[in-house]
């Protein structure tokens, strides 16, 4: 071969390897190889740690591993309906109970979709500033899928309401969208919880042991459970703080190990709700120590413990004991590094598809407009006497009254994030209505002494100069110099926790104080109000005099004019959001015919009232006539508001009642004699404009309950007894106020042509005809129920079995189809297997639920087949 060829092939040789060795990645550590199995990753990141390193990761702010270059992570983070708590602006959707009220698994899906998007923007543009704090991170602790069994709960305004079926559906759709359908990464992770028969009471929840047959178990408290865990594929599971049958749900042979693990073959990470490891031992006492109790969630599968002060903090101590051994450590931190890898936390950013999504996409017009859309698909018509609505935009003049008609804060409920704009249901109306409009509070929710704002800046200064002096603590005790001193020119604050609250301080276990001096203009009676999260106290000559916790507080006194009185205002945030305003004004009471004299001249009159999630909610520290602890102990509208309606009647012009509350409400007067009554929930930043287009007929409104309403506490069983016996639609016997899956419209719906096929004795297909009879355009929820009443077996008077949001158009027919498979016509037996039920099954398809005794019916049709 000729020499100079030869010569020529080796340096090609040469290049060729060079080239070759540059673009090969040393990688310090195998799990850093992309693109290496997933599981062997894993397993070798694991391999490197030692057992105090894997013990750290097993809490839900885990720290940093800096010798094997892993990053800090906290995986406490929400998005209930909306990204919450973060210190970034977001868009605000109903709280969950309003879309579960839209019956439209899509929207929610996309709403989802839009959370994880939302998420990962914050996720992104936090790890480029290195910020590693609570709710910044991809593992939300959503969707809260328990069944909401009684009205009284606080939290069940987090659910999807009291159907099985329904809840599994849009929980589904949740996780769906949550979680997207890229095939090697997580856009985010959903957590399903909390598992499980977990609704109430909140104030005993970290002593209740709550008792259900097997029947309930499988037939109501697991299937929306079992929806998420096996036909979803949930990478996340939230144990519940209430005890089962004597054990602890997050250390509960049945619950964990039986069924979760071994029936439902959940591979995902369990976490803690937060400190319930610690009530194993502090407060259910079913173990001895906090070692004991950490050893007993680890080997029931509870792979993070959420808590600021860690059981899993002993976890080498019971090591030592002998109550665990390091494989079932391994076994949680693998899991938890699982979830990790899978959202792309350790690979190149130009791998991970999510990882280019920037901030702009917050807030994105899409967002609203869909924010938008699932408001006005959540609100319920639940009366329209003599056609009361749409009101005519050609009226001269409304009246809007009722403590909820100019609140924001009420629209974005509990788990919130805090959008830049929320529509308000006064600011609804005034952009739609060019007439005039009468705006009167009249009363708050429970009672009638309304606080009226005369805010003067310049009385309050602080050496001479206008303001608040404010100091800020890095600790919760105010201990020694302040981080920060500055001059607020007002108290009026909102913050997410970790965000920054002044230079170098950020808003998670710390305390602020605020000084000033207030010289009176004028010799009068001054109320000073103070509203705040967390612990807030309002300090007057130094004697406390208001001190509030979730709430608003009131002072009033006899000020002298020129007299100058020292103000302290103080306020301590451990963790979630921190809100604080100071206000100055005074308190006027009116009686309801003084309300209804102010607004008698209105051609129509708008009561936008109900109750708030500053009364119900998680384990609330509230002292009002009924509510409990973020219960209630009745579902009537607070008396106050009732009165006014009473006197706003008497007026003899026609009345509108928005009610907002996350539960359902026991108004039996409202009901008896407003003409026009609308449920509205806690509809999200776009609520008081979406109240306003079904006000005005802009848009029809189709929603559904996804509660029983029940007339009054007395046909409710005692709170804490968890069977299922005349409680919800599927069990109750007698008649309710307003019935699971009732709504109507400003139009009319036909159905005909009901069908049923059996398919190879696989499926049962059923089939009819939806016609929109009315004059205007609309949406209607077709709902499909199956009744059988001859099986011993089956307790359930009927069960939802399919639905439908469908868009007919005025005259318009549409075909609508529902597959349904035997395991539909059947239970569930004592160990969650599929029990085939025999004899007649009543099918029945309509607009609402058949034999609705005590409302206008929708059409609906029923037929009957028998299966022996």
């Amino acid at each position: 071969m000729n020499r100079k060829i030869v010569i020529s092939i080796s340096f090609l040789v040469v290049i060729l390897c060079i080239v070759s060795c540059s673009n090969k990645v040393q990688y310090k550590y195998s799990f850093q190889n992309p693109s290496l199995p997933l599981e062997e990753r894993v397993d070798n990141l694991v391999s490197l740690m030692t057992i105090e390193e894997k013990i750290s990761q097993m809490v839900n702010n885990a720290p940093a591993i800096e010798r094997l270059d892993v990053p800090a992570y906290n995986w406490w983070n929400e998005t209930l309906h909306g990204v919450a708590r973060s210190p970034y602006n977001v868009t605000s959707y109903p709280q969950a109970i309003g879309m579960a009220a839209g019956w439209n698994p899509a929207s929610l899906q996309t709403m989802a979709d839009y959370c994880a998007t939302e998420g990962r923007a914050i996720y992104n543009d936090s790890q480029k500033k290195g910020n590693t704090g609570i709710y910044l991170g991809l593992t939300y602790w959503s969707p809260n899928i328990n069944i909401f069994r009684d009205p009284r709960w606080g939290r069940g305004q987090e659910t999807y309401g009291e159907d099985p079926f329904l809840t599994g559906t849009l929980g589904k759709a949740f996780v769906r969208g949550i979680e997207g359908d890229n095939p090697n990464y997580l856009k985010a992770s959903a957590c399903a919880k909390h598992y499980a028969v977990h609704s109430g009471p909140e104030w005993n929840r970290s002593t209740f042991n709550a008792e259900v047959s097997d029947y309930d178990l499988w037939n109501t408290y697991l299937p929306a459970f079992k929806d998420l865990i096996v036909d979803a594929k949930v990478s996340g599971v939230m144990c519940a703080y209430n005890a089962l049958d004597g054990q602890p749900c997050c250390a509960n042979d049945k619950l964990m190990n039986t069924i979760l693990r071994e029936k439902w073959n959940f591979t995902g990470y369990v976490t803690s709700d937060c400190g319930g490891i610690n009530h194993f031992w502090k407060t259910h006492k079913t173990h001895p120590n906090k070692e004991s109790a950490a050893a007993a969630a680890v080997l029931h599968g509870t792979d993070c413990e959420c808590s600021s002060d860690p059981a899993y903090n002993a976890l080498s101590k019971a090591l030592a004991d002998g109550l665990l051994t390091e494989n079932d450590i391994n076994t949680s931190v693998k899991r938890l590094f699982t979830i990790r890898f899978r959202l792309g936390m350790f690979d190149p950013p130009s791998m991970v598809p999510f990882s280019d999504i920037d901030v702009s996409v917050l807030e994105h017009k899409k967002h609203k407009e869909h924010a938008l859309k699932m408001a006005r698909e959540s609100m319920v018509l639940l009366k329209n006497e003599n056609k009361t609505l749409p009101i005519s935009k050609s009226i001269k003049k409304i009246a809007i009254v009722g403590p909820n008609a100019a609140d924001e804060s009420v629209l974005l409920s509990n788990y919130y994030g805090s959008p830049s704009e929320v529509t308000s249901v006064v600011e609804g109306i005034r952009a739609k209505f060019k007439g005039e409009i009468i705006y009167e509070q009249g009363v708050n929710i429970a009672d009638n002494e309304v606080f009226k704002s005369q805010y003067n800046q310049k009385l309050f200064t602080h050496n001479g100069v206008e303001g608040f002096n404010g100091a800020y603590y890095k600790n919760t005790k105010f201990e020694g110099e302040p981080t920060v001193v500055k001059l607020d020119k007002t108290v009026d604050f909102q913050w997410a926790d970790g965000e920054f609250v002044a230079d170098g301080v950020i808003a998670n276990s710390v305390s602020m104080r605020w000084t000033s001096e207030y010289t009176a203009d004028r010799t009068a009676e001054v109320t000073f109000s103070l509203k705040g999260d967390d612990h807030c106290k309002l300090f007057v000559d130094g004697e406390k005099k208001i001190e509030t916790d979730l709430k608003t507080g009131f002072y009033t006194f006899q000020a002298t004019k020129g007299k100058t009185y020292k103000l302290v205002i103080e306020l301590v945030q451990y963790s979630d959001n921190a809100e604080v305003k100071f206000d100055a004004g005074f308190i006027e009471k009116l009686s309801p015919l003084e309300i209804s004299n102010r607004v008698k001249d209105a051609d129509v009159i708008v009561f936008v009232g109900g109750i708030s999630a500053s009364l119900e909610g998680e384990a609330m520290p509230v002292s009002v006539k009924g509510f409990k602890g973020g219960d209630r102990t009745n579902i009537e509208l607070p008396a106050v508001q009732t009165e006014v309606l009473k006197a706003l009647h008497a007026t003899g012009k026609p009345v509108v009642f928005i009610n907002m509350s996350g539960g359902a409400m026991g108004f039996e007067w409202e009901a008896e004699n407003i003409p026009a009554i609308i449920q509205a929930w806690y509809a999200g930043q776009e609520g008081g404009a979406a109240i306003a287009d079904v006000l005005f007929g802009d848009y029809n409104p189709a929603g559904r309950l996804p509660v029983t309403f029940y007339k009054n506490v007395n046909q409710l069983p005692d709170f804490e007894d968890y069977n299922m016996n005349n409680r919800t639609y599927r069990y109750f016997k007698e008649e309710p106020l307003y019935a699971f899956g009732y709504g109507l419209s400003y139009s009319t719906f036909a159905y005909s042509n009901l069908e049923i096929v059996q398919s190879d004795g696989e499926e049962f297909i059923v089939s009819a005809n939806v016609t929109n009879t009315g004059k205007f355009d609309g949406d209607e929820v077709v709902q499909l129920y199956v009744s059988n009443k001859n099986d011993e077996k089956n307790k359930s008077i009927r069960d939802l079995k399919g639905f439908k949001r469908i868009i007919l158009k005025a005259g318009e027919t549409k075909g609508v189809t529902f597959n349904l498979k035997n395991e539909d016509l059947s239970i569930l037996d004592d160990n969650g297997n599929s029990l085939p039920l025999k004899g007649t099954f009543d099918f029945s398809l309509g607009g609402g639920q058949p034999n609705e005794k005590s409302q206008d019916k929708n059409n609906v049709i029923t037929t009957s087949i028998s299966l022996n």
